[in-house]
């Protein structure tokens, strides 16, 4: 069962800096350049907290955690940063515009009790371990959620509304653009009759982890440390909670982008790659200047294949079976039929690459770099719902939940 709550946010406060040159993105999709770009724009910028820069003559104890932490602590200090007066709940909206359509997603960033994972909290991907020993040292030198954890629930009730409507007629408290276009803001809800309505509104929905998998598990881990230490342990501590961004499923803002595979493979014609197909698949010929992806919009069990330097076009239509062996929520998903039939049966691949852009992927099989591409529709929301109610895992970069959330409109304290 799960438990929201509000929370006391640790803020920036807007008369000492801008937020647009404070937030940064998700730290898994900074680049080196972006990073160098964030500290220049601020010495205030939060990627020096949450992803900071290797140092030379960075050891045990002068690296990228500990400044992490020091400045927390100095920002605090100094009234860069601030503590809301009571705990709150925080509407974060983004307008976003993709393939020309204008956009908006809306949710709340709540206080989320942890439990073990298909528990109330479910995961539909598979983690890693280096990036969770990372995210572990950040939070272990914080004692803080830096960014939240990306997470859907699927709420048909929509109880919350008013309390939407409400604040979104009222300017907000922090705005940002991110590096993409998207205008970011944030509303503080402290009233306790509009807190209690969202406490029941959210509290026992199943949460789907979206975007943070690294993130939940490493809160476990800082949980079972801090409960290790603590001989007086409650479950009330701050530390038992986790910092989330929940959108709700039934309100239609949130999107998600296919992630397409990239492989090289033995030399030979592209009718040797299609033949150990044909057993499995119908096969449509496309002409060379067509969209695949474009083409394969709405189609159940498509896949398409580019090959031949990018000149040959193909959508591959999956007849169904070939994986008994998987389990149902699985077997019926694109990118479940393109890894366990086509990669690991059929051509025996275990070398895969991921690309989003169709054009780089383009350029890549014209240049020789890769002699096929494998494109995908997007995974739907109901389809991570099912795996993850079913506590299985999808396949890496099967989703790409799409706008990110910035991380600095709000920070959760965990002591």
């Amino acid at each position: 069962m799960t438990e929201v709550l509000p929370f006391r946010g640790i803020l920036y406060n807007t008369e000492r800096v801008r937020a647009d040159d404070v937030v940064c993105p998700p730290y898994d999709i900074i680049t080196p350049e972006m990073k160098d770009a964030l500290y220049a724009r601020s010495p205030f910028n939060i990627v020096r907290i949450d992803y900071g820069k290797d140092l030379d003559g960075d050891d045990e104890s002068e690296n990228r955690y500990t400044r992490a932490g020091r400045y927390l602590h100095d920002w605090l200090s100094e009234g860069v940063l601030r503590r809301t007066e009571r705990p709150a709940f925080y509407l974060y909206e983004v307008e976003y515009t993709l393939r020309k359509e204008r956009k908006v997603m809306r949710g709340l960033f709540a206080s989320v009790k942890l439990t073990e994972l298909c528990e109330g909290v479910y995961p539909h991907e598979a983690t890693h371990s280096k990036p969770k020993a990372d995210r572990l040292n950040v939070m272990r030198h914080c004692r803080a959620n830096l960014s939240p954890i990306f997470s859907i629930y699927n709420s048909p009730r929509r109880g919350y509304l008013s309390v939407f409507e409400r604040l979104l007629s009222t300017p907000p408290l922090v705005s940002a653009t991110d590096l993409w276009g998207a205008e970011h803001r944030m509303w503080v809800i402290d009233d306790p009759e509009e807190m209690d309505l969202i406490r029941e509104e959210l509290s026992g929905n199943p949460i789907y982890i979206a975007d943070g998998h690294h993130r939940y598990e490493t809160a476990l881990a800082y949980q079972a440390e801090m409960r290790r230490q603590n001989p007086s342990h409650t479950g009330t501590e701050a530390y038992n909670y986790t910092m989330m961004y929940l959108v709700n499923m039934a309100d239609d803002g949130l999107s998600i982008l296919p992630t397409h595979r990239l492989v090289r493979v033995r030399d030979g014609s592209t009718e040797d790659l299609l033949e150990p197909l044909r057993g499995h698949f119908d096969i449509r010929t496309m002409d060379e200047d067509k969209d695949v992806v474009a083409e394969m919009k709405g189609l159940e069990g498509a896949i398409g294949l580019v090959a031949g330097g990018g000149r040959e076009r193909f959508i591959l239509l999956h007849r169904g079976g070939d994986l008994s062996g998987v389990p149902e929520p699985l077997r019926g998903l694109d990118v479940t039929v393109l890894h366990e039939l086509i990669f690991g049966k059929l051509y025996n691949i275990s070398s895969i690459d991921y690309e989003m852009n169709t054009e780089i992927i383009l350029d890549k099989l014209r240049d020789g770099s890769y002699q096929a591409a494998f494109l995908l529709n997007p995974t739907k929301a109901e389809d991570v719902e099912r795996v993850a109610l079913a506590c299985l895992r999808m396949p890496p970069k099967s989703t790409y939940f799409y706008p990110k959330v910035l991380t600095g409109f709000v920070m959760k304290d965990l002591d």
